[in-house]
């Protein structure tokens, strides 16, 4: 038994690469981490994008809050011990009835990380219904190791590079692994999952967290960053910390370049690119 996770959610995710659904968040938690990106949206007239949407534990408090929140840490080290570093991570919106998509990929594909042992904690924010556009599994696709991927230049494709395994499963419909408000799912850097448009009526909001043990070493270029926040960093990535007050001159500036080192680190060899700006938000 973990500090979070049964026996058998354990030896569901060796087995089949992903474990669902964990309730972690109470109504409180979900209510105010929600209030506090909708305000930001409000201020800025758009629906959280990049560049904020990435690394946002590195502009936002409610953002920080979730990749510290000690529930999901408890989950994550059932899965991958004590040590554990934040590599990155994603707020991912659909907006009701809205065509946003994700293809059929893995979510290690260029995050260079040896062994792959990273784990992403997908937290719902709001409903995420097999109607919104919930995460569909293909299980124990994790057992096949890194596939191959092509460039997706669907402007509808909510991950910025595109990145998918075209022909290979075009016919699967997977598992879907809906969530309620406030559950949190894991799953493996190489489990295989797409999700398809929002038809609901509520807009679908989720904090995608990728989580690596602090032994995983490093084997891209340029060198990666990371933050440490539960156990001992083991000095594999370069140590990334929150700088200033939320949204302040001098975080976005530290989440500036830190994103541009990522964003060279994911996107070397791309067909594809797309801009993106930073504006800080007074």
């Amino acid at each position: 038994m973990g500090k979070r996770l049964t026996d058998g959610q354990i030896k569901q995710y060796a087995d089949e690469g992903y474990v669902h659904p964990i309730p972690v968040l109470n109504r409180d938690e979900v209510a105010e981490a929600r209030r506090e990106i909708e305000a930001f949206e409000a201020k800025t007239g758009k629906s959280l994008d990049y560049p904020e949407k990435s690394k946002s534990y590195l502009l936002f408090d409610w953002a920080e809050r979730l990749v510290r929140h000690a529930g999901i840490l408890d989950a994550v080290e059932d899965l991958i011990g004590p040590d554990i570093l934040v590599y990155h991570a994603t707020m991912w919106i659909k907006d009701a009835k809205t065509p946003q998509y994700i293809l059929w990929h893995q979510d290690g594909t260029y995050f260079y990380l040896d062994p792959a042992l990273h784990v992403t904690a997908w937290v719902a924010l709001s409903e995420a219904s097999v109607a919104s556009g919930c995460m569909h599994v293909l299980p124990g696709s994790h057992k096949l190791g890194q596939l191959a991927h092509q460039d997706d230049p669907g402007e509808d494709n909510l991950i910025l590079r595109g990145q998918a395994i075209f022909g290979r499963f075009d016919d699967e419909v997977g598992v879907p692994m809906a969530l309620q408000p406030g559950e949190i799912s894991l799953h493996h850097t190489d489990l295989v999952h797409c999700s398809r448009p929002n038809q609901a009526d509520d807009r679908r909001m989720g904090f995608g967290i990728s989580y690596i043990p602090a032994h995983v070493l490093d084997v891209g270029t340029p060198s990666g960053s990371a933050m440490l926040v539960r156990g001992r960093d083991h000095g594999h990535f370069r140590a990334e910390q929150r700088i200033g007050a939320e949204l302040s001159p001098e975080a976005y500036e530290n989440h500036a370049r830190l994103m541009t080192q990522f964003r060279a680190r994911q996107d070397a060899g791309a067909r594809i690119g797309r801009e993106v700006a930073y504006t800080e938000v007074s």
